[in-house]
């Protein structure tokens, strides 16, 4: 896990959304943002009092190198599997809980179809909170971080919420990783 109080100068404005509203915000040049969290390639950054979310694509403006979270290679000249989707979903975080969203239990189905020329993937999530913000920003990372998968030619998110999530469906590691056994 990679959990960080780092203190660092942004180089350039970059687009952020506020945790846990969702709200875009735009994080000036030359200031001082605290970054709280690291992990799957995006950055959760303390500035003026709240938590933002700020994308992996923007990782040069906190002075960081970018870096794609998933390496595609493992899944060349293979046949794609639901598991490979799932270990993909594994680099996708809650900007709040340094927990992945597959360990935290927010993924409830997935589908890998092939078609003649690749494959067609849905997944079924849910949220830590029906009404939290971020549940467009996540849905998207899922669906982009899927369709860099090769022959991956459509990816779907849909948010569910029967049944609501609860603690019970955190995986025992990450529940052993938060202190809660």
């Amino acid at each position: 896990m990679q959990q960080l109080r780092e203190n660092v100068t942004t180089t350039r404005e970059c687009v952020a959304r506020l945790v846990p509203v969702g709200t875009e915000i735009l994080i000036p040049g030359d200031v001082q943002v605290t970054i709280t969290q690291a992990l799957g390639g995006s950055f959760t950054v303390l500035i003026n009092g709240n938590l933002a979310r700020i994308d992996e694509s923007d990782a040069d403006a906190l002075g960081k190198p970018a870096s794609s979270s998933i390496d595609v290679s493992a899944y060349t000249g293979t046949a794609l599997t639901d598991q490979d989707i799932y270990q993909v979903m594994r680099s996708v975080y809650d900007p709040e809980i340094p927990v992945n969203i597959v360990d935290l239990g927010l993924v409830y189905h997935v589908d890998c179809h092939r078609t003649r020329t690749g494959y067609r993937v849905h997944v079924q999530m849910t949220l830590t909170a029906a009404g939290c913000g971020m549940g467009q920003v996540i849905t998207e990372e899922v669906r982009q971080k899927v369709l860099r998968l090769p022959r991956v030619e459509e990816a779907r998110v849909d948010l569910v919420f029967d049944p609501p999530w609860d603690m019970a469906m955190v995986s025992e590691e990450a529940q052993l990783e938060l202190g809660l056994i």
